[in-house]
Parts: structure tokens; sequence; C-alpha cells
């Protein structure tokens, strides 16, 4: 299949895989609020500011070599490189306080520091971080669904007892089986209202931004990305895949590149053949035209993408998780660059 970019979806996907892996490889100082190269005006105060959240950014490249070191068992030096910085910053002894720094996020930021620590990395300053959550951090009590999925895939992965349900049970209730009945119920609203004569109000999305990330990360967690199946009911795959369709087409008109590009891990989540289908190749396509020469997808959509004027410090705010979800993208798709 030819796409707007004259490569086709296989073309784009090489091109996006060696850009963004090779940006994010040149930008690891910025992943690592201690690192010392760089110039002081690129820091936040204290080190800890900055116009990004320094603990949020370092789990998210944790995430990322986690998840690439599972798909890739060679010796692939952009991952040693990366895999290495993420040991650099765990070990720091001022990384703790950063997981701390703000309280509505602690809990999930320790229980993340522990599930996605490299191998080989000394897990004592983790189980010390473990130490400090409270029985209401591991309880299930006054969580949503979703909520207790991603408690129960933290806190699996870093080896605490909890007293969540079983997958099956959170399968059942997730959002990836409840979503689609709900946004074809709120179309048909819609298209009543719009018959009554409100036709030409600004296109909405199928379901909210926060339904739409609860259902992207809900097929991560209970599909450990694409390790296993998602183990949904019955006839629930089939009916999630039609909303992800119909949300890819809407990222696309709409240039919502870093949702786009986790729909595509959606997609594949739900074992779809991603590239295969006619949304998942428009979405590859989108990415691809806004990847910039430098590797980067510059923001998480084309309205807040960073400009040619921002300073590196701001780029790499706007532009490090959408370029990152896209190489994760790109890594699941099996489709990485060469270094």
């Amino acid at each position: 299949m030819t796409t707007a970019s004259g490569l086709g979806v296989g073309g784009d996907l090489r091109r996006l895989s060696a850009g963004t892996l090779g940006w994010l490889g040149r930008h690891l100082d910025h992943f690592d609020p201690f690192a010392t190269r760089r110039p002081a005006s690129e820091r936040g105060p204290g080190e800890c500011g900055g116009a990004h959240r320094p603990a949020k950014a370092a789990l998210e490249l944790a995430l990322l070599t986690h998840c690439w070191s599972r798909l890739d068992e060679g010796a692939d030096p952009r991952r040693t490189e990366a895999t290495a910085r993420v040991r650099a910053i765990w070990r720091h002894p001022g990384f703790p306080r950063l997981l701390a720094a703000d309280p509505r996020a602690a809990a999930q930021y320790r229980l993340a520091c522990a599930a996605l620590a490299p191998a080989g990395t000394d897990d004592a300053p983790c189980r010390a971080e473990l130490a400090r959550l409270t029985p209401a951090d591991l309880s299930p009590v006054g969580r949503s669904a979703y909520q207790r999925l991603e408690l129960r895939y933290y806190a699996d992965k870093a080896g605490v007892a909890h007293t969540v349900e079983p997958y099956a049970d959170l399968a059942e209730r997730n959002v990836l089986v409840e979503l689609p009945a709900t946004a074809l119920a709120r179309a048909a609203r819609r298209d009543r209202r719009d018959a009554r004569g409100a036709a030409g109000r600004p296109e909405e999305p199928p379901v909210t931004v926060p339904e739409a990330y609860a259902l992207t990360h809900s097929s991560f967690y209970l599909s450990d990305f694409a390790r296993t199946g998602p183990g949904l009911p019955e006839g629930a795959v089939a009916a999630a895949a039609a909303l992800v369709a119909r949300l890819l087409d809407h990222c696309v008109r709409h240039d919502w590149w870093d949702l786009a590009a986790e729909l595509v891990m959606t997609q594949v989540c739900l074992g779809l053949d991603a590239p295969g289908t006619p949304e998942g190749a428009a979405a590859v396509d989108c990415l691809a035209r806004a990847q910039r020469p430098d590797g980067s997808v510059p923001g998480r959509s084309a309205a807040t993408r960073a400009g040619a004027a921002d300073p590196p410090a701001d780029h790499f705010a706007k532009a490090y998780h959408t370029t990152l979800v896209t190489a994760l993208m790109t890594l699941l798709l099996g489709a990485e660059g060469t270094a």
C-alpha cells in the first residue's frame, strides 16, 4: 500500500522507527534529571522542575526499554544505551524524591519504579519506596475498573501483594467491553439532535479524552503490551476493534498524533494486523507526515506541537511523549530501523 509519503506502510514504519529511536537516543540527557552534561539553561529549578515532569519522563523511558528488551534479545546499541541510562537514574539517590514530588502520583510512580527497574539494577531503593505504600494505596476500594486494572498490572510486576480481583473479572468490566455500546448510543443521540436542526456543530470524538486513553491503556495492561491476548469476553474484540477504527479515523482527520500511535498499539494488543487495516495504515501515514527531519514527532497533536522558536527544553517537553509512544508502536509492529 502506497501512502502519501510515497514510501508505503512498511517504509513509513521503518523511517518512523529509525527516526524516533534515534531522536530518543540523542536526548537521553533530557530524560535524566541528574545529567551533568545538560546546560543549566535547559534544567528546571532545582533539577526537578522544568517544562516537563521528570519522574514521568524517566518512567516512560523505562517502559520503552522494558518492552524493547522483551521484543529484541539482540545487542542493539540504542537499547543498551537507553537501558543503561534508566539504570543510572534508578540508582541516583535523588530519584525517590522525584517519585514523591507529586503526592497524587507518588503511589503509582513507586509501583512503576519497582515494576520497570531494568534487570541488574539493585532493587533495594525500589523496595524502600514500596515500603512507603499504605494499605489505601493498594486497595481496590473506591477505584474504577480501569484504575483497579492499572493498580493490579504494576503491583503484580512489582511483586506487591494486593486484593484487586483477577484479570478475567477486570476484563469483563473494562472499558474495552463497555465503551463500544456507550459510544454507539452517544452517536445515535447526536444523530437525532442533528436531525432536529443542530447540524453544523464541531465534530465530536466518539468518546471523551479520558475514555480514549483508558481504552488504549487497558489494552496494554490486559495483554501486557501484546505479550498475551487481551482476555476479553467472546465478541468483545470485534466491538472494541470497531470503536478503535472510528477513533483512529477521528485522530487522523484532526492530527491527534499520540493517541493515533496508542490506538495502533491497541490494534496490535487486540490481535489485529494493524498496518493491514485501512485506519491503521492511515494512522502510520499521518505519523510519518508529522515526523520532523530530526526524527521527533513534535507534539501530542498539530495544535500543541513544538515550534521552530521553542528552546530545546520546551521542544523536548512537547515532543518526547509522542516520539516515545511512536517508537514503541514501531517496536510492537516489528519495524525497528537500522541504527
